[in-house]
């Protein structure tokens, strides 16, 4: 039997380069040979459990080798990994868990009391903890320690599900996309080609691996290359540049805050960087200062764009693009195609805004068990349909405007958030930025800036609008300014502006009682320190 899957990847692995090391967390180090051994005995203890072809498996847990080895496991076995946030509650874990049908779950000992209402309220049959455990539940490792290993045959071909991912959620229950075998290949594939990841490539995986960027971007295109993963349990500044020196590390993936915080760090200057040649970004663009901080060192970025849905990756800006390109997401990914349409479908000129459409392997199938959402979000052809909003310059480079959601009508003229926090973000001391919509009884809405500060920084209204004027039309100047300490995020990083309007449009005053008919004109608020 053969498995066509990313199940088989390990297997392959430990034939062409048994010895080269794949795996580093901490001090425990594993060869591709030791991975691939650790990967069957897993398999083993999801077999003997009567976990097969088609059952879900929840994973919960921080980054870890467990974290992978029960990936892999689950795919060599034909089940569906469901890797969950480790930020969500007890009753959003309750609702994956129910969704998704997990039949085991193996979590973190940390997250027991978090898993144990939906395990009690769904069909979960085995709860693996992955270490500590107890004689009527021993943990994942003793069971390793038991399991004579071996190979479990199945035959998988690439159109089967290998995963279900769920979406950040940030309006409405977290819906389950479903990424089959071919999707997890393709987009490896894509990463291997546009990001030239080879077997010489040390990479710094600091994002969390429940997240499809991590995964999808980082882990499997290491595998597939043969390279090896550098996993760190979470994600910490100066411990992330003392580990690039410490072991050659040649790449690393992350969003825009990541960079941010590593290049304000104070041990940024003297840290040793010189193996460091691959910096591929996603979640929103780079700052400028954070480019010219990196470029300093000698380094540029590679940015792109994808989502849950294209399992993520579905274009690339090559690090030559950087500044001549500079606002794009780049081109499509070597096996994906993207389009810009209007309403009706229809492609529209280049330069024209539309709503941005991906086509190609790296594709979901479709949501877990909403099949009415899933015909809704594809057009004839596979073409999925992203809710962005963006344009195609005249020599195919694709930039965002903004998630159709998130656009602002202000006065009956549009307002893309995503614009002006390109141009917010590259003030002196701004360190993050989100500009949401607010209900005014004149305009209908108007955009407010959110916005977080380098210590001992200052940003006035009047400087944010000197800052602005000239630059774009009045209308889409913020109005009001809000400092805060930090923002509400999704495990991506990505900033959760749906929390933001239900925070600020009720605890201030609306900002057409500000004293002024401009509608552009702007006042300072700074929230209470928690």
């Amino acid at each position: 039997m053969y498995n066509a899957g990313i199940g088989a990847w390990t297997a392959k692995r430990r034939l062409k380069d048994p010895e080269k090391q794949a795996l580093v967390f901490g001090e425990r180090t594993f060869t591709y040979r030791q991975f691939a051994d650790a990967v069957d005995q897993v398999a083993e203890v999801l077999h003997v459990r009567d976990i097969s072809r088609g059952d879900r498996v929840a994973y919960i847990g921080e980054n870890s080798p467990e974290f992978l080895f029960t990936l892999f496991a689950c795919t060599q076995i034909g089940a569906v990994f469901v890797p969950v946030n480790t930020r969500l509650a007890a009753r959003e874990i309750t609702h994956v868990l129910s969704d998704s049908g997990a039949r085991a779950v193996v979590h973190d000992e940390e997250f027991a009391d978090r898993i144990a209402p939906g395990v009690a309220a769904g069909a979960v049959v085995h709860v693996i903890p992955t270490s500590g455990g107890a004689p009527t539940s021993p943990a994942l490792s003793e069971l390793m320690t038991r399991s004579r290993g071996g190979r479990v045959a199945v035959e998988m071909t690439l159109e089967e599900p290998a995963a279900i991912i769920y979406t950040s959620g940030t309006t409405g229950k977290p819906k389950g996309a479903v990424l089959s075998h071919q999707n997890l290949t393709y987009v490896a594939i894509n990463a291997v080609i546009d990001y030239g990841f080879d077997a010489s490539d040390v990479s710094l995986l600091i994002s969390p691996l429940f997240h499809v960027a991590a995964l999808g971007m980082g882990a499997l295109p290491m595998v597939l290359a043969g390279g090896t993963v550098v996993l760190e349990k979470r994600f910490d500044a100066g411990r992330a540049l003392e580990l690039i020196a410490h072991h050659g590390i040649t790449s690393i993936s992350g969003v825009p805050t990541t960079y941010q915080l590593m290049a304000d760090h104070p041990d940024w200057d003297a840290a040793d960087l010189s193996t460091l040649r691959k910096l591929t970004c996603g979640g929103s663009a780079v700052p400028t200062r954070i480019l010219n901080a990196f470029e300093e060192r000698g380094m540029s970025f590679s940015q792109g764009y994808g989502m849950t849905e294209t399992s993520p990756g579905a274009t690339h800006l090559p690090p030559q693009w950087t500044r001549t390109k500079q606002g794009s997401v780049g081109l499509p990914h070597f096996f994906t195609n993207i389009r810009v349409t209007n309403e009706a479908g229809d492609v529209v000129p280049r330069g024209t805004v539309g709503e941005i459409e991906i086509q190609g392997p790296n594709v979901f199938s479709g949501y877990h068990g909403l099949p009415e959402k899933t015909a809704e979000s594809f057009r004839p052809g596979g073409w999925f349909r992203s809710g962005d909003m963006g344009y195609l310059d005249d020599d195919g480079f694709l930039f965002i405007a903004d998630r159709l959601k998130d656009m602002i009508i202000s006065g009956g003229e549009n307002i893309y958030p995503a614009e002006v926090e390109n141009l917010v973000s590259d003030l002196d001391g701004v360190t993050g930025v989100a500009v949401i919509g607010v209900p005014d009884e004149k305009w209908g809405e108007v955009p407010w800036a959110i916005v977080t500060l380098r210590e001992g920084a200052e940003l006035t209204s009047e400087q944010l609008v000197d800052a602005l004027t000239g630059e774009i039309a009045r209308y889409k100047i913020p109005r009001t300014t809000i400092v805060v300490d930090e923002f509400p995020r999704t495990a991506s990083g990505k900033i959760r502006k749906a929390d933001l309007r239900a925070t600020f449009t009720g605890s201030v005053r609306p900002a057409h009682a500000i004293g002024t008919k401009e509608p552009w004109a702007t006042e300072t608020i700074r929230t209470p320190k928690k």
